[in-house]
């Protein structure tokens, strides 16, 4: 079993309650954060699978359709490509808010399945979120978890770092 690296998509690798989109419902808004193409890279150089575990209740509310979450993630891939970065796989739940479903942050299922599916060792892994639910997620599944943002919203992390890039080193060495 090896370890992985989980990563939220919405405020970790994308743009998103900023000046240019507040919701990602269609690929055109879709905005790589600053240093995520080059932070995913030098995880893959290291061999680090990397995983996006992200809650999609706009399918679920009827903002979009599973069709455009697709195009948005092939979007994702292609802006990740650009920089020589690719993740290993993508897991999402489109259920409503308070659905009650398993797979929605703050449960643990997108990680476990996705720890099973790819033989990773989620004790070894680290699960990394700009939000509570994100790091609640991380930490049922008994990952260490990395907060991005800042240090006074510290939801009770391993540590926090204002963005992915700054936190790749500390990923590296745990």
């Amino acid at each position: 079993m090896k370890k992985g690296i989980f990563l939220d998509r919405d405020g970790v690798i994308n743009e998103v309650l900023s000046h240019r989109v507040k919701f990602v419902n269609k690929p055109q808004e879709f905005h790589l954060l600053n240093g995520v193409g080059e932070a995913i890279r030098l995880l893959n150089e290291k061999e680090l699978p990397v995983f996006v575990v992200t809650n999609q209740g706009g399918v679920g509310l009827g903002y979009m359709k599973e069709i455009a979450l697709d195009a948005i993630h092939k979007k994702m891939e292609q802006d990740l490509a650009r920089f020589g970065a690719k993740l290993d796989d993508i897991a999402y739940c489109p259920h409503k808010p308070k659905a009650g479903c398993r797979c929605r942050k703050p449960e643990a299922q997108m990680l476990i399945d996705l720890a099973e599916k790819h033989d990773i060792s989620l004790p070894d892994s680290i699960m990394v979120g700009d939000r509570e639910p994100d790091i609640a997620a991380g930490k049922k599944a008994g990952c260490k978890t990395v907060f991005i943002g800042n240090p006074e919203d510290n939801p009770g992390v391993d540590v926090v770092f204002p963005d992915l890039l700054l936190a790749v080193p500390w990923m590296l060495f745990q």
